[in-house]
């Protein structure tokens, strides 16, 4: 099967689009020409150096990684450290990285729901919701084009609400216009003055869209000068957004509910807040870095909240209310890799898709 590396772009993008990606964040394609011949698929958690010379020695001229290696800006590229020195050695053997990171942590079937997964919780919904999201698109035309151009912006995306698609809310109401004389009215002559019956069509979309739908709504659009408008929403996206929260089948003490997270995300260690003798059944979980949804967790009523890279102050946020317990970084994303491999071999028939045998947790455990 031959295809260029980016033709593989777009099944990324389905499974993790980068606008779902947080601003700070650093996705998409960090190193190589996206133009070359796509040999083999390595995924791996970090694009460490040890990763490259895996990915050489499988014969892989694209590596996928959760973390991206290149976070922010370098003045200069020398090898004084380990990112210029994964960096140097990819471009010296023309290999690609591509990274997924916040833009999978965001996305419903992403990093959460398999943290989710793997501790067996139900129910579960997003913990923070994504913000300034969600766009609204208002247009007007004739009743006689108004199911085509609703048709159009459907199938570019717009509409869809949770488990609904095809959304849209449509009013009669009456257009007035008077087109000049370089105009070309589709209805009426120049210079006369128009009075026409109308539908208004309104429909939601994600943000990242925009311009999909645009064009979708003027090619179907009868008008000369279609008349639409654009609003940024307050409204919280319900189904993208960081963390988790769902419930365990059944209660467990805090002891045995800590053991079965080392078990289930195979952690050497877990530092965790003080028991509060209460069972735990509400659970809260945020792969990586997570000390800033403790709130979050509290307010949605957790039980207990999973995650990691917490400071020795951040263990009193617990406030007595829950019980808040680091399983460390590398662990609470643990089957992210699993999860990336498993969605391209199903895309990607009869290729290389190659799961880094490479561990590149840096901590470790007594």
């Amino acid at each position: 099967m031959e295809m260029k590396i980016k033709d593989i772009f777009p099944i990324l993008e389905e499974m993790a689009p980068l606008a779902y990606a947080e601003d700070f964040d650093n996705v998409g394609l960090l190193v190589g020409n996206q133009e070359n011949e796509a040999n083999g698929i390595l995924v791996c958690h970090d694009a460490l150096e040890n990763v490259i010379d895996e990915a050489v020695n499988k014969k892989c001229n694209l590596v996928v990684c959760f973390h991206p290696i290149l976070f922010s800006g370098l003045k200069k590229i020398t090898g004084k450290n380990y990112v210029e020195r994964a960096i140097i050695k990819a471009i010296k053997n023309d290999i690609a990285i591509y990274a997924v990171h916040t833009a999978l942590d965001n996305h419903p079937e992403g990093v959460n729901t398999i943290f989710c997964d793997a501790l067996g919780l139900k129910n579960t919904k997003i913990l923070i919701p994504k913000e300034n999201f969600i766009r609204k698109l208002v247009t007007y035309t004739v009743p006689e084009n108004a199911e085509e151009v609703r048709n159009a912006l459907f199938k570019a995306g717009a509409g869809s609400i949770g488990n609904y698609d095809n959304c849209s809310f449509n009013s009669n109401g009456m257009g007035t216009y008077k087109g000049n004389e370089q105009s070309n009215p589709v209805i009426g002559e120049r210079l006369e003055l128009i009075q026409a019956d109308e539908i208004k069509i309104e429909v939601t979309f994600e943000k990242h869209l925009e311009s999909k739908i645009l064009k979708a709504l003027f090619q179907t659009h009868i008008y000369e000068e279609v008349a639409y408008e654009i609003y940024d929403l307050k409204n919280q996206h319900q189904n993208i957004g960081l963390g988790m929260i769902g419930e365990l089948a059944t209660p467990m003490n805090e002891k045995e509910f800590l053991e079965m997270v080392q078990e289930k995300m195979q952690t050497g260690g877990i530092r965790h807040s003080q028991y509060l003798n209460k069972s735990i059944q509400k659970v809260a979980v945020l792969g990586g870095a997570g000390s800033f949804a403790i709130k979050n967790a509290i307010r949605a009523g957790a039980d207990a909240f999973l995650t990691a890279d917490l400071k020795y102050h951040q263990f009193y946020e617990a406030e007595n209310q829950l019980l808040l317990a680091d399983i460390g970084h590398f662990e609470s994303e643990r089957y992210t890799k699993n999860y990336i491999v498993d969605f391209l071999r199903k895309k990607i028939l009869n290729f290389a898709i190659i799961f880094s045998e490479e561990n590149t947790n840096p901590v470790k455990y007594l």
